[in-house]
């Protein structure tokens, strides 16, 4: 398996991904921010084909460059089959499987941050039959669980990613968490500084994602809200293509 974490502090904090296999000489890209050329310069260093861009869900706060590299690669574009997007690409539903050579991405819905979020269950064939690591995207990350109002009410939102927790929360505890922000993310509260977790860490020490009183939790998501970004709805109809950014 070939797995490379990209940390942006620049338009945005956020962390995006590629990962596949470099023997059957195939890879996704996961979270791409708008310049592409990271990806296209380290899938070619291991003589990879993107055969998938996947964004875990409609961003609110940059755009995205997932349409644009799946362009200039000629890969699959990926988002869950509930975006209401307006152009042509993979709807992917829960459990689907992303195949990537000797490593495979299932899909779990996770909706809360956005309704159509979507995580990844990777697992590397070579190695075992079991999974090795989880991309979260903004449902889960170290330290919180993302705010749940940039597409929905705070409660509608927060019920559902209740829920989704509680789907992570049925994966092992060695499963490694590899979210899509760190601190310093707007789409977040307690984020930690540190871009990589796993999920009996967070299980123990991440405040949102150990409760089991979803009252509770539903409470937490309405307080101390994080200032919505500039221009959200634009910036997430934009990625949706229900808005031209130029006009």
């Amino acid at each position: 398996m070939i797995l490379r974490q990209f940390l942006h502090t620049k338009p945005v904090i956020a962390a995006s991904y590629l990962v596949g296999c470099a023997g059957k000489s195939s890879c996704a890209v996961v979270d791409p921010l708008e310049d592409v050329t990271p990806y296209l310069r380290e899938a070619e260093a291991f003589g990879m084909a993107i055969h998938y861009v996947i964004d875990t869900h409609a961003h609110a706060d940059h755009i995205s460059g997932g349409r644009k590299l799946a362009e200039e690669t000629g890969a699959k574009y990926v988002l869950h089959a509930s975006a209401e997007a307006s152009y042509d690409h993979l709807a992917a539903r829960d459990e689907d499987i992303i195949e990537l050579g000797n490593v495979t991405a299932k899909v779990l819905h996770t909706p809360g941050h956005t309704p159509e979020h979507i995580s990844l269950l990777v697992t590397d064939t070579t190695r075992g039959p079991d999974p090795w690591f989880v991309c979260t995207g903004h449902t889960l990350m170290v330290g919180d669980m993302g705010r749940t109002e940039l597409a929905s009410s705070v409660e509608e939102g927060a019920r559902a990613l209740f829920e989704s927790a509680q789907k992570l929360k049925s994966l092992p505890d060695y499963i490694e968490v590899l979210p899509g922000a760190f601190s310093g993310s707007v789409c977040g509260r307690s984020l930690s500084g540190k871009a990589m977790s796993t999920i009996g860490f967070e299980r123990m020490f991440n405040d949102a994602f150990s409760m089991e009183d979803e009252e509770a939790f539903v409470r937490l998501m309405q307080a101390d809200i994080p200032d919505t970004p500039a221009d959200a709805a634009t910036i997430r109809a934009t990625n949706l293509g229900l808005s031209d950014p130029e006009a």
